[in-house]
Parts: C-alpha cells; sequence; structure tokens
C-alpha cells in the first residue's frame, strides 16, 4: 500500500466543478486501495493474477461501500482493458445485446473488454447465460458485483466460469485510515473529539462510501470547536444497519441467534436478536424459530421450554410491538440457559429414514385389530397381550413389522429431564429382554 497521502489534485479536477468527496478519493491505483488485502495481496487472488498476466472472470461478493467497483475499474487499467459499466437494475436484453457488439468489435481489433455487471444477481437465468458464449471466446471478461450470496443467486454455469471471491466490510482502523485521506483531501481535521471521532466511523458501518458522504456533511458545518458525541449525535442520523429481510442478512443473523441459544449463551442471543428487530425483522418470524429452537435443541430436556416459547409468542399476539418483544427476548434467555438434547429431533430423523427405507411393510398381525371374521381367521389380533393386564402394565411385545430388526432411535442425554426419561427407558428395555427371554 502507498502513503495515504500522496495524491495531489489535479488541475483539471480543480477546473471541473465541485465532485463528491467519495468520487474526489477514488483510488487511482490498487496499492491505493484500504482493506481486502486478502483478496490484493501480493499471495491473495489477484495478486497472483496479476503478477501471472492471468485475469480470469470473477464474481465479488461483500456488502456495499467496500470497493468492489473500484476493485473492477483499477483490474481494467492494470491489465489494459477497456472498462464498461452496467447495472442489472437499468439494464436489459437490448442494452446488453449492444455491450455485447461493441466488445465483439473491440477483439477483433485486438482489445479487451472488462465488463463490470453491478448487482448481476439481479438479471435472470436467461440473461446470465446470455454471457456465456462471450466469456467463453474471449470478447469479454466479466467482473460482477453482489450483496447476495451467488450460489443461490447465480446459475451453476457463471459460477463454474469464474472465481468467487469475498470483499469484507472495512474496520474501523481502515475507516480511520479513509477518514485521514478526507482529512488530507479537504486540507483540515474533522472538527471532532476522539470520542465522536470513533461514534462518526461506527456510524458508517463498514461502509467506506457512507463514510465519506458523513464527512463532507460534517464538514459543510460551521462550528467554532470540536463536536461532542451528542452533538455529533444531533446532527447526524446513525446510518441503519445493513439488513435485507429476504436476503444473506436475514439467513446469517437468525443462524446466528439459533447458534447462540444451542452453545448456550444468552448474551450473545439477545445481541443477534435485538439486530433483527432493529433491522425491522418481523417478530412473528422470530416468535417461530424460537418455538422451533425449543422442539429443536432442548427437547424434551425441557420438556416446559416449548411451553415457555408458546406462551412468549402468545403475549406479543396480545401486545405487539414493541412491549411484546420483551415476552421473545425473555423466551430467548430461556432456551439458552436450559439444558440441551437434540436426541428427540435426532430420533425423528432416524425414524424417518427408516420408515422411508422400509415403504409399506405392514404392522406384525398380533396388534391388528380383528372386527370381522375374516380377520380373525387370518390371525389378526392373535396372540395380542394388553398391557394393562400385566402385573407391571408392560407385556414387553414387539411392534415394528414381522420382517424388520428392531429400530434404536431415541438416545436421551444425560441432562435436564432426559436424564429421567432415560432411566425409564433403560428399564423398559431391560424389563423387554427379560420378558422375550422368558
Amino acid at each position: 500500500m502507498t502513503d495515504l497521502f500522496d495524491r495531489t489534485p489535479s488541475a483539471a479536477s480543480d477546473r471541473a466543478g465541485p465532485r463528491p468527496l467519495a468520487d474526489r478519493l477514488r483510488p487511482r491505483r490498487l496499492a491505493e486501495v484500504i482493506g481486502q488485502e486478502h483478496v490484493l495481496g501480493p499471495e491473495a487472488p489477484l495478486g497472483v493474477m496479476l503478477a501471472a498476466g492471468t485475469l480470469s472472470s470473477l464474481i465479488f461478493w461483500g456488502p456495499p461501500g467496500v470497493g468492489k467497483t473500484t476493485i473492477a475499474r483499477l483490474l481494467a487499467d492494470e491489465t489494459d482493458l477497456a472498462f464498461v459499466q452496467i447495472s442489472a437494475i437499468f439494464s436489459g436484453v437490448a442494452e446488453l445485446k449492444k455491450v455485447f457488439e461493441a466488445a465483439r468489435l473491440r477483439h477483433a481489433n485486438g482489445q479487451g473488454t472488462l465488463l463490470f455487471v453491478d448487482e448481476i444477481h439481479r438479471f435472470n437465468k436467461a440473461q446470465q447465460d446470455g454471457f456465456l458464449p462471450h466469456m467463453e471466446d474471449g470478447t469479454i471478461l466479466l467482473v460482477g458485483a453482489t450483496t447476495e450470496n451467488p450460489s443461490f443467486e447465480l446459475n451453476a454455469a457463471l459460477l463454474s466460469r469464474s472465481q468467487v471471491l469475498v470483499l469484507e466490510r472495512l474496520d474501523p482502523a481502515h475507516l480511520e485510515l479513509l477518514a485521514q485521506r478526507a482529512e488530507h483531501e479537504l486540507g483540515r481535521p474533522l472538527p471532532l473529539t476522539g470520542e465522536a471521532r470513533d461514534d462518526l466511523i461506527a456510524m458508517a458501518d463498514g461502509d467506506g462510501r457512507a463514510l465519506l458522504n458523513l464527512i463532507e456533511q460534517l464538514m459543510a458545518w460551521k462550528v467554532t470547536g470540536p463536536l461532542a458525541p451528542a452533538d455529533l449525535a444531533r446532527r447526524l442520523q446513525k446510518r441503519a444497519a445493513q439488513y435485507d429481510k429476504s436476503g444473506d442478512g436475514h439467513y446469517n443473523l437468525i443462524s446466528a441467534l439459533h447458534k447462540s441459544v444451542r452453545g448456550s449463551d444468552p448474551d450473545a442471543a439477545l445481541y443477534w436478536l435485538t439486530r433483527m428487530l432493529e433491522g425491522g425483522e418481523d417478530p412473528r418470524f422470530l416468535a417461530r424459530r424460537i418455538v422451533r429452537m425449543s422442539v429443536e435443541d432442548i427437547g424434551l430436556a425441557d420438556p416446559q421450554a416449548q411451553t415457555v416459547c408458546l406462551d412468549a409468542w402468545s403475549v406479543y399476539e396480545r401486545l405487539g410491538s414493541p412491549e411484546g418483544e420483551l415476552a421473545l427476548a425473555q423466551a430467548v434467555v430461556y432456551l439458552a440457559l436450559a439444558p440441551k438434547s437434540n436426541a428427540g429431533y435426532s430420533a425423528y430423523k432416524a425414524a424417518r429414514q427408516a420408515a422411508q427405507k422400509t415403504g409399506s411393510e405392514p404392522p406384525p398381525r398380533h396388534i391388528l385389530n380383528a372386527p370381522t371374521r375374516l380377520m380373525k381367521e387370518q390371525g389378526f389380533g392373535a396372540g395380542y397381550q394388553y398391557d394393562h393386564d400385566a402385573e407391571d402394565a408392560f407385556s414387553g411385545q414387539n411392534y415394528f413389522p414381522e420382517s424388520m430388526k428392531r429400530g434404536v432411535y431415541y438416545t436421551p442425554v444425560e441432562r435436564g429431564f432426559e436424564r429421567e426419561l432415560k432411566r425409564r427407558l433403560d428399564y423398559f428395555s431391560k424389563l423387554r429382554e427379560r420378558r422375550q427371554d422368558g
């Protein structure tokens, strides 16, 4: 990486009129890009490709404001390719045809084209397929950018011809470097106390472009002295957290909540719950998932857990937001601290697999009812032992299909109420062995 302040505005840029700060600070070389060392470093994928002179088609996957467009533009400069940028939001089939035809002409004249497609996941399957022949014959080198998981949003054929590179949100240290660049460009320091400066960086939430926009607003104010955090908060609205209720953020955060509960960490579970609520998630979706957690990860280790969750859901339906959300939070804390067992969940899956494998095997005849004479003649119900007639209300008979080996699916853990269930299961298992041997 080069020195942060090695850039000097050109005379041409001075005459060109006002430009947004984010545009003025756009890196001119890959070495000036802040962050993404895991992609751009000498031993990283792009560093190795550029050193070898063999750049392949790429998919940049990452949140907004981390440099996807900038890196694509600089890759074109580094490889002497014509840079063409389109957005899947605004481009249709007609525009794509024009782009491909222009690239074909350049290719015929000895120049390649780096086609940067922003929001590439918004193209449908047919449009994505349209890139393939032009990628294969070298007409274009495709660089797509997406904020969504490419595994779910992009065609397998397109992914097989591209390398997916994950770009990460900028951490506070990277954002601080960007703020220093902005101060150098503007010729004066930010009018903030140290604590307020930290708050400003936190407001950007890992988005470099958002930080520069905030700085541009801040530097336009007329202030007499450094602003404290409270002064900054009054003047600037905190940037909304990145959260797409139907995209990756939705699934990543609910996964984080579920795993925090499973890991018996109530503080982390509350954090992810409130992150989702702050992002605008439907509390009813959370209520459903919380009930699922009680069944999947606590189960019979604490049979009351399911009731607690259903009651919390009921309280939310009666109170609504925000009061009802407290009931959901309390249910999450209860689940996190409850004894854990997935024995019931595992038993259900194992029994279901056995049911799918054995198909239409009938029950043993001795446990079939025989309401007609024909059925009695066929042996239905013959030999059935009524368990309540036994001294200990347990006959020990076989209830699996006669051709099937007895299955063992439920293996309770030595935690919570399942410790008692394990004791009962062991008792009946030993008693069954004695009855069968007898």
